[in-house]
């Protein structure tokens, strides 16, 4: 017997998303298979690959295909193997009109032949979801379909949804407004250097909180040091 107030489990496998932290807040411990998951972002193809880049390079790692539809821009494919994705097992599908998108994610999602479909659907409807979700009950890889913040205050028939931003010290900050069990609050903070960068950022840079905070402390919205606060220093 499951109860609201616990966390759910799945019998169908999921695929770590490569953060315990994460992890431990998505029913059954990573990405659902045969389901569909909604991830919203303010602006698109930011942080995407940055959060998915571990599911997807142990998936293209077995052989299994990841196919992007709609991308908004061109994937950046020393980008996108710098996270340790194989370009051989990358497929980019460029569907600008949203009924094309629809379409497009509809059969791959039906076909069940690869290993993760993401779709870049910012214009879908609840009725359109909805049919994608009974089409994912069929598919054994990963279905994620990205969206702007405001449809969150839409009704959405995918079980798992998130909302995911960027944060000043480069980290992923994710909330899971949606899932089998109970209300989660507040974010999940993700580590996370974008691609390629590691080897060029400075220790001042790896952290720009602490150096803006030293440099500015007086900005609006951060209380002022004293010239006693100062002293005491």
């Amino acid at each position: 017997m499951w109860r609201g107030s616990e966390l759910g489990s799945r019998l169908d496998p999921v695929q770590p998303t490569g953060w315990d932290s994460l992890d431990q807040e998505l029913p059954g411990g990573g990405w659902p298979t045969r389901s569909v998951t909604e991830v919203l972002t303010a602006q698109p193809a930011v942080l995407e690959w940055r959060l998915l880049g571990h599911a997807l390079k142990v998936m293209t790692s077995k052989g299994a295909q990841v196919v992007a539809v709609g991308t908004p821009r061109a994937p950046h494919l020393p980008g996108l193997l710098h996270e340790g994705l194989s370009e051989r097992q990358f497929i980019w599908i460029q569907a600008d009109a949203p009924a094309e998108r629809l379409w497009v994610t509809e059969q791959l999602i039906k076909s069940n032949a690869v290993g993760a479909v993401l779709a870049w659907l910012p214009q879908a409807r609840q009725e359109q979801i909805r049919r994608l979700q009974v089409c994912a009950q069929g598919f054994e890889g990963l279905a994620i379909l990205f969206r702007a913040s405001a449809a969150r205050r839409e009704a959405s028939a995918a079980p798992l949804r998130l909302s995911a931003t960027v944060g000043l010290d480069w980290e992923l900050q994710v909330e899971v407004f949606k899932r089998r069990g109970p209300a989660h609050e507040g974010q999940v903070l993700l580590p996370s250097i974008p691609g390629g960068l590691s080897p060029v950022l400075t220790p001042r840079l790896m952290k720009p909180s602490v150096l803006i905070n030293r440099e500015a402390p007086d900005v609006v919205g951060r209380p002022a040091v004293t010239s006693r606060q100062r002293a005491t220093a």
